[in-house]
């Protein structure tokens, strides 16, 4: 599992499908940090939700009663569309978002978060942030959750092109790693290793298929491959041209992963609430 908001996606959308349960969503999110603290980002949050503003309270249930609240107010979604929606922004790449919003900002901070309502109405973005090694910060948002953009590539499509970044991340890392680097504190083989079987530990819904496990875990590959590639850089400053080439050679693989993930997590959860309409 790549991020919170990941596990938070996939377990709400096995949970409001009527598959999971309220303590599977607990039970999947605990293993991110055992103590969770959950505010709201703006008074509308507060009083609609009932949560803490300004300021955060212990446990991960006010969120998922937010989530709740959330995913069912408002029209059905149009075919096509869903109520949970995993968003993984970076430079560049924040067409997905709502436009000028605290919660838009936040979520580029921590580039993930997750989006939950109809789309074209009221709902709530939730973005979790890191705070310190054994805590995990919710904050729910109140926003216009966005129509859908059209995605013209589907899971299979998804897998074909992670296969091919794994190539892709394996050449990126030869190629820095061929140029005068620091000192690595492990085997960059070792260090790939220890991120995959991190990411591998976390729990994904029983009813997820093959396919969209497949992308995930060759997306997480890829993503441990691009990270040990960051550590291999340069012992020097690199020269402008030399930081671009570098940029130029990583940026379309990490957009692939986050598509990839994007994907796979919005397939498992449509196919989920399709299995209980």
């Amino acid at each position: 599992m790549c991020s919170p908001s990941a596990s938070l996606a996939l377990w709400a959308g096995s949970w409001l499908a009527g598959v999971g349960s309220p303590d599977d969503v607990i039970d999947a999110l605990s293993e991110w940090a055992p103590m969770h603290l959950v505010g709201a980002g703006d008074a509308e949050a507060a009083t609609t939700y009932g949560l803490r503003f300004p300021g955060y309270a212990e446990g991960i249930a006010g969120a998922l009663a937010a989530v709740r609240t959330a995913a069912n107010a408002g029209p059905s979604p149009a075919a096509g569309e869903e109520r949970i929606r995993l968003v993984l922004p970076a430079a560049g790449a924040v067409a997905e978002l709502p436009a000028r919003t605290e919660f838009s900002r936040a979520a580029i901070g921590a580039e993930q978060a997750v989006m939950i309502g109809t789309p074209g109405s009221s709902g709530i973005g939730v973005v979790p942030v890191v705070e310190g090694p054994d805590v995990l910060r919710w904050t729910v948002y109140s926003i216009d959750v966005p129509a859908h953009a059209h995605r013209d590539r589907g899971l299979g499509e998804a897998e074909y092109e992670m296969r091919e970044a794994v190539r892709g991340a394996a050449d990126a890392l030869a190629r820095m790693q061929s140029l005068p680097t620091r000192t690595l504190e492990a085997d960059p083989r070792t260090r790939i290793a220890e991120l995959i079987a991190d990411a591998a530990r976390h729990r994904y819904p029983p009813e997820m298929s093959e396919r969209a496990f497949r992308v995930l875990e060759s997306a997480d590959r890829v993503a441990a491959v691009l990270t040990v590639a960051a550590g291999s850089a340069p012992s020097e400053a690199p020269t402008a041209a030399a930081a671009a080439a570098r940029e130029e050679l990583v940026r379309p693989l990490w957009a692939a992963v986050r598509t990839a993930r994007t994907i796979a997590v919005a397939t498992s959860i449509g196919a989920s609430m399709q299995s209980a309409r």
